[in-house]
């Protein structure tokens, strides 16, 4: 189900804790989301729909897939860029890079 965007900075930086079987929805739901709002937007949080839990949804082309509990243990080439958030107003500066290693 399409979710409403959490726009509450608060909310949004609060830690969240590892997702589990129990969390299927979840994904179905932050997938559902991500789907609705392709033309703006290339990943998100499930934090971006109102859950702390380690899931992140992402856009590589015609393919959309769900992350559980990921972690970055390789990243290089860190560019410099802008970037806007479907959580936060207008966009903002960040350090991304070119290439990173995600085991999930």
């Amino acid at each position: 189900m399409v979710k409403k965007i959490m726009r509450n900075p608060l909310f949004l930086a609060q830690k969240s804790t590892d997702a589990t079987e129990a969390d299927q929805q979840v994904i179905t739901d932050l997938l559902d989301t991500l789907r609705a709002n392709l033309d703006h937007c290339v990943g998100m949080a499930a934090n971006m729909i109102g859950v702390k839990k380690n899931i992140i949804v992402v856009a590589a082309g015609p393919f959309q897939f769900a992350m559980v509990n990921p972690v970055i243990t390789k990243k290089t080439g860190a560019f410099q860029t802008e970037e806007g958030c479907l959580s936060l107003e207008g966009v903002r500066p960040c350090t991304r890079y070119k290439e990173i290693e995600v085991d999930y």
